[in-house]
């Protein structure tokens, strides 16, 4: 293995394992580029990003402009995120999950040269799903959303488009049907974290060949939104518990009773199909809540009340009884 100079941007927990991964594989970190510090927990108090945190634990050095483009709303903090980059002298820019757009001259410092004549990789993006399939902000949910059977790890070389860059690495993951986004987020997340290292060494050894996305088969994976929480009992059984499955841990599927929100965390198809009103609760059990969709029956297993903790089933009618009967929003 070469030991490389690397530039890291990257936010989240998914984008902290790879780092870690790297800094354990012996490449030298020699900059990292996170969002800025955002309010977080019941306090609302300004919290460093899974990134910055494991930066800061290392004597990593840490910039966190809150743009990029030199035209933009804060060019002074693209301006000095330009000099920090330079400073790196550094051989590749692994980016995951960062949140910020890559402008043009990002990327031309990063194909550039050394000034004694030494090539650079460019920027490698870690994207969590097998390209031109789901590009976008949220390859996992989507891909749970739409009943995709597997997923995998793109490593891409970055282009100005969006995910649109050379392959450089794939691998496949299957999708199981227990399979929630968090769940499937620590498997994607230690893939990608595996496949940088390999991609870092097989560059540095000038055997990492890109390879055209293919024009065929491109999907997008449009940002989740708060408004997609709300369950469509109008939809059949097999959508409702992939959006619920998809949904976990953000923003959490919810129905409601009375003008009351319930949280739904845990779902599956129960055969049969009711002639029931979409929503009506059809029986209640300890193993889970039946629910009339279309031409199908959903059983509900996780529930959780506003202000309240996650329950399974059993638990949360001690509280909360239901009936059949009763119809959920």
């Amino acid at each position: 293995m070469v030991a490389l100079r690397v530039i890291f941007a990257g936010t989240p927990e998914f984008a902290r394992v790879a780092l870690e991964r790297l800094h354990a594989a012996g490449h030298t970190i020699a900059l990292v580029l996170s969002q800025p510090d955002r309010p977080a927990g019941r306090g609302m108090k300004l919290q460093a990003s899974s990134v910055k945190q494991f930066a800061l634990e290392h004597g990593i050095a840490v910039a966190q402009p809150r743009s990029l483009r030199l035209d933009g709303k804060y060019p002074e903090d693209a301006v000095a995120a330009r000099q920090a980059i330079a400073d790196a002298d550094a051989d590749v820019m692994v980016v995951a999950a960062y949140g910020l757009i890559l402008p043009q001259w990002v990327l031309d410092a990063m194909a550039a040269p050394h000034s004694d004549g030494r090539a650079r990789f460019g920027c490698l993006n870690i994207h969590g799903s097998l390209l031109p399939r789901w590009r976008g902000a949220a390859p996992i949910h989507r891909a749970i959303e739409a009943g995709d059977g597997h997923t995998g790890i793109t490593i891409m070389r970055m282009d100005v488009g969006l995910d649109t860059g050379d392959m450089l690495l794939t691998e496949s993951l299957p999708i199981q049907d227990t399979d929630t986004t968090a769940s499937l987020h620590d498997k994607v997340a230690d893939l990608g974290a595996n496949m940088i290292v390999q991609a870092l060494d097989l560059a540095a050894a000038g055997r990492l060949y890109p390879v055209k996305q293919p024009e065929e088969g491109v999907t997008y994976a449009h940002k989740i939104d708060k408004h997609e929480a709300a369950i469509d009992w109008r939809q059949d059984a097999a959508t409702i518990v992939r959006r619920v499955r998809a949904f976990n841990p953000f923003p959490g599927a919810s129905t409601s009773l009375d003008a009351e929100t319930i949280k739904v965390w845990g779902a599956t198809v129960q055969p049969g199909s009711p002639s029931a009103t979409y929503g009506t609760i059809l029986a209640v059990a300890p193993e889970g809540i039946a629910v009339a969709a279309m031409n199908s029956i959903a059983l509900l297993t996780e529930l959780q009340r506003a202000g309240s903790k996650r329950l399974p089933v059993a638990e949360f009618l001690r509280g909360f009884p239901l009936r059949a009967g009763q119809v959920l929003k």
